[in-house]
């Protein structure tokens, strides 16, 4: 004799429990991960930027948790260690225009006067109608702010020496768990694509996409960004102007930018070059900022990423600029991301609307 079904045990209710708790304990776990957001990221972006090499190294050694080392070292060697190189050189050059700003050894402002007092009248005639009259306090404020600028960049690269045991522990987090997303990767993969509520051609769209922009932002904007940086630093480095690290990684970071880029830097220079007698050195700086700098983005980023992945320059501007205001550094990838899959779901779902009928709705 069977009983009669519980109505407090129906197949819909049921369903929606399950939902509500899949979404409590989905934001609960997210709240949890959220102190090591970082490093569970970036893991998650280097296995993608780096998935390609790790086929490789599973073709070679056919052992996939040898592989995954293997290619783990290979980013430890590739990426890391630059990377920190790069950083100790930084701390250098930004202590040292500190120190020389604070001595007066370096004189920003003089140097802000000297271009102001070479334009010609009319153009300070116009700097005068929009209250920029008082070329001395001028040229105080900005020493202020480059040293200011010198002193934030100093305290918050040594910051770490501060945080360095939560350093260390993201750190060595992002590595861990970089490990296990490219030994288990396709099984994860294939485990979301299960999860989804969604047929399967639209979850692998949707999870390219995810992942081409991913290798777009990470490995062509970073890649063009590091090669801009390097240039500058060597025009810089050309025209023995001080602190060719610091600058060189400042134009690497505004490159990041579209449409304004390492122009930020190199441009001023340039002006106070020409303005201060030395016109071919300015001119020469223009130039090579121009057309070398410049037509690095045109030039490498196809290379490495293809122009199918790219988003509006516009739209990268837009999520790039809020990203970091919202997610600091790290929102230079996820900005574009979250701006990329807004536009692949919205596309999508046009697809899907134009492909069912109306009466279906």
């Amino acid at each position: 004799m069977t009983s009669p079904p519980d109505p407090l045990r129906s197949p819909a209710l049921e369903h929606k429990t399950l939902l509500w708790l899949v979404v409590a304990f989905t934001v609960a776990f997210g709240w949890v991960l959220w102190p090591l957001a970082g490093a569970v990221m970036w893991a998650l972006f280097l296995a993608i930027v780096f998935w390609p090499m790790h086929r490789r190294c599973q073709r070679l050694v056919r052992r996939p948790s040898l592989a995954a080392l293997l290619t783990l070292l290979s980013i430890v060697v590739i990426v890391i260690l630059p990377l920190t190189v790069v950083a100790v050189s930084v701390v250098q050059e930004a202590s040292l225009v500190y120190q020389k700003t604070r001595s007066g050894e370096l004189q920003p402002g003089q140097y802000l006067q000297q271009v102001l007092e070479a334009l010609p009248a009319w153009t300070r005639s116009i700097l005068q109608r929009f209250g920029i009259s008082d070329i001395p306090a001028l040229g105080k404020s900005v020493g202020a702010a480059v040293s200011r600028s010198s002193q934030f960049i100093t305290t918050t690269l040594l910051g770490f020496g501060q945080n360095t045991l939560n350093f260390v522990v993201s750190f060595f987090i992002m590595l861990y768990v970089l490990f296990f997303l490219l030994r288990d990767g396709p099984a994860l993969s294939r485990q979301v694509m299960q999860a989804m509520p969604l047929r399967p051609a639209q979850t692998r769209e949707l999870l390219d996409q995810f992942a081409a922009v991913v290798r777009a932002t990470v490995k062509g904007n970073v890649a063009v960004a590091l090669i801009q940086g390097a240039l500058g630093g060597l025009a810089f480095w050309y025209l023995d102007l001080p602190g060719v690290a610091l600058w060189g990684a400042l134009m690497a970071l505004l490159s990041l930018l579209p449409a304004v880029g390492a122009a930020l830097v190199w441009g001023p220079v340039a002006l106070y070059k020409m303005f201060t007698g030395e016109l071919g050195a300015g001119i020469g700086l223009v130039v090579w900022g121009t057309l070398v700098i410049g037509l690095v983005d045109n030039v490498v980023r196809p290379i490495l990423v293809g122009r199918e992945t790219r988003l509006p320059d516009y739209v990268v501007l837009i999520a790039t600029v809020g990203g970091i205001g919202l997610f600091g550094l790290n929102g230079f990838v996820i900005g574009p991301v979250i701006a990329a899959m807004f536009i692949a779901c919205w596309t999508l779902l046009n697809d899907v609307r134009r492909q069912t009928p109306d009466s279906a709705r």
